[in-house]
């Protein structure tokens, strides 16, 4: 069994499509993950990609994406054992394994939640997605006048 193995689902309130670019573009995942290097073994376009993992951990990660009612559970997996001075796997006491361990959750649930206030704009889920904003008015032509109707008096 791997010395590091997170495993996190979080529900967004919007659709995979709308998620899957935040992990499909290399020049993301420093920011991410800033101390792997990741190569990717399977895009799976809106479902997510699975990664080789280099760097601080040697292993395998994956982000699938699975649709679920009027949105989707972000599913995170990441399975790694420490990187040793050679980049081979090798092996950290129990204490440290542990603190890695949780280390490595806590950041899996601050990417989930962070993209979850800045997709889903405070949408709950079964609200329906904010309207999309009305076309901007066409400043091509001059508006039309309004004209008052005309009224026939009592000469005419």
């Amino acid at each position: 069994m791997p010395t590091v193995d997170v495993v996190d689902e979080t529900f967004l309130a919007v659709p995979r499509e709308i998620i899957a670019p935040e992990f499909a573009h290399p020049a993301r995942w420093p920011a991410l993950w800033p101390d792997l290097r990741l190569e990717v073994t399977t895009d799976r376009g809106p479902a997510g990609v699975r990664w080789t993992v280099a760097g601080a951990l040697v292993g395998s990660m994956e982000v699938w994406l699975e649709p679920v009612l009027d949105g989707t559970v972000l599913h995170y997996f990441l399975r790694a054992d420490p990187a040793g001075a050679d980049g081979l796997p090798a092996a950290w006491p129990a204490r440290r394994a542990a603190a890695e361990v949780r280390r490595r959750q806590r950041a899996a649930k601050a990417i989930a939640f962070r993209l979850k206030d800045r997709l889903e704009h405070g949408r709950a889920p079964g609200e329906p997605p904010p309207a999309p904003a009305p076309p901007a008015p066409d400043r091509s032509t001059p508006p039309a006048r309004s004209v008052p109707p005309v009224t026939q008096t009592a000469g005419d």
